[in-house]
């Protein structure tokens, strides 16, 4: 082993990774058709594709999750056989999944422990892992503490972890799964860093997102699937971020969203002096006071943990608030259960749909239902009334263009986007009042991005009030009427769109007043 093949890791580098003729097939559908795909050593190859274009299922296969029906993999030029992930991890293969696989009581040296056998045979050797952690850190740029807590750790800090781990298992390839999609934009940054450190060290590394600006900064090649099939494969250098989108979704999609003029009515949703604590123990909300027009949309703009999710949960009666009133159209709903607020006509669209918008081992037309299941059409004297939720969730799946082999099928087994359009479905098929939609296009290709942006618009149009919590500023610059920004669990300032810049924005988020220039003191 030479030196010029030999990572700083101490691991062989991978010179060349090939899948070739790669086909799987589920019940129902053809994840991959023949597809083939290649990396090289010292490269960022992007994989891009809508949701369900077969792009995990790839990944999945290369990983050893999955065992192709068809097809071949090889390795240096040879062919090699993958049947799990521990074969993966042993050829030099490591993958970031897009929810990480960590122990959050354990700390940073023990998850990354965690599963290998240890040095001193039955007696642990943390000290060794946690010395390790530190000399990988060092070489890559990867700051972390071996001996913090997982659950103390920011979302940006636990995905170092999960690097450090597939480093410390000697990964020279490195299939990076949606690593942005839960990031704040410096935490973004951060990892570009990394990658670039990385890829000049010779790791060859697979980068899946759905935001093309961060695939044209950060890649050197990009290939496109769809529909389980590969469209192509270009240097990013030669294509633009439009080329890239129309190339994935097979017609012209447009950035801009038409919002259109709508005339906005009163107060409809109306937040006085609220507070409340946080999962962490301290203020989630500091005496916020928002209103939401009928026709309107309101943006919530701000770095993630600075009240978002607890601002959303407070609406929605999933968090008790400590002072301050909620008022749904005149009346005050402040410390009801959310079956109550949903009786209401409140709608909710949460942000971790698979945890708190779904119930994964629950069929498409169960999951329909889930706010309205006990009453009629759907429950008569007790029972449910199987031949109208069929109905139903047909009608449903084929408004909202839910891509399912058939309304039985389990959620789990949905892609991410499909998954969202069935939350969506469900929340606007009931004729909503006001809708809290918290990072409603989060994880989603840019087809499905589209297709919720325009449904949010559509329910503007129709004097619906809108509160629209998203970390994406451009996506609350495209659809706002007015922008809240949170920081530390206060109202920074409300900003006419008209009125509103990126700049601006991001001082405010930073807890800085334009005008004054200054930090607010908490």
């Amino acid at each position: 082993m030479t030196e010029a093949n030999t990572l700083p890791s101490g691991r062989t580098r991978i010179d060349s990774l090939e899948m070739r003729g790669i086909t799987k097939r589920f019940p129902g559908v053809l994840a991959s058709d023949h597809v083939d795909f290649d990396v090289q050593s010292g490269e960022v190859h992007a994989l891009l594709g809508e949701n369900g274009a077969g792009k995990s299922t790839l990944m999945k296969i290369l990983y050893g999750m999955y065992r192709p029906d068809e097809g071949q993999v090889l390795l240096n030029g040879q062919p090699v056989t993958i049947a799990s992930p521990n074969d993966s991890i042993n050829l030099g293969i490591g993958m970031i999944h897009q929810h990480f696989m960590l122990v959050p009581t354990l700390t940073v040296a023990e998850n990354v422990a965690l599963g290998l056998p240890s040095s001193r045979g039955l007696l642990t050797d943390l000290d060794r892992v946690s010395k390790r952690i530190l000399e990988l850190a060092a070489i890559y740029g990867l700051k972390i503490d071996p001996d913090a807590y997982v659950w103390q750790l920011s979302v940006g800090q636990q995905q170092r972890v999960e690097i450090i781990k597939a480093l410390y298992r000697g990964a020279a390839l490195l299939i990076l799964d949606e690593p942005t999609a839960v990031l704040t934009p410096q935490e973004v940054d951060e990892l570009f860093v990394i990658m670039h450190q990385m890829v000049k060290d010779g790791h060859s590394l697979i980068f899946i997102s759905h935001k093309l600006h961060e695939v044209v900064e950060i890649s050197n090649r990009v290939t496109v699937l769809r529909d389980g099939r590969k469209i192509g494969t270009r240097p990013t250098s030669e294509i633009t971020k439009q080329d890239l989108a129309n190339w994935m979704v097979g017609r012209e999609v447009s950035f801009a969203p038409d919002r259109g003029n709508v005339e906005c009515g009163g107060p409809r949703l109306q937040l006085k002096n609220v507070s409340c604590g946080s999962d962490r123990g301290t203020p989630g909300l500091r005496g916020v006071s928002l209103d939401v027009c009928s026709g309107e949309i309101l943006g919530i703009a701000g770095v993630s943990g600075n009240g978002q999710r607890e601002l959303a949960e407070v609406i929605s009666g999933l968090r008790k608030s400590t002072d301050g009133q909620v008022i749904l159209e005149g009346q005050e709903i402040t410390g009801l259960s959310p079956a109550e607020i949903t009786d209401r006509m409140l709608s909710y669209i949460p942000e971790e749909r698979m945890r708190d918008g779904m119930i994964k081992d629950f069929s498409i037309a169960e999951n329909m239902i889930l706010r309205e299941h006990e009453k009629k059409p759907y429950s008569r004297s007790g029972f449910l009334n199987l031949g109208e939720i069929s109905r139903h969730a047909d009608e449903l799946i084929a408004q909202f263009h839910v891509k399912t082999p058939s309304r039985d099928t389990m959620a789990k087994n949905l892609s991410g986007g499909n998954i969202q359009k069935v939350v969506l479905a469900r929340e606007i098929f009931r004729t909503p009042r006001a809708i809290i939609a918290a990072q409603p296009t989060r994880g989603l290709d840019i087809g499905a991005t589209e297709y919720v942006r325009d449904q949010l618009l559509e329910q503007r149009r129709k004097g619906v009030a809108v509160m629209l919590i998203s970390e994406d500023l451009d996506e609350i610059l495209a659809l706002s009427d007015r922008i809240a920004v949170l920081y530390e669990g206060r109202v920074m300032d409300i900003v006419p769109r008209d009125e509103a810049t990126p700049a601006r924005l991001g001082l405010l988020m930073a807890g800085v007043h334009p005008e004054e220039g200054a930090p607010v003191v908490k």
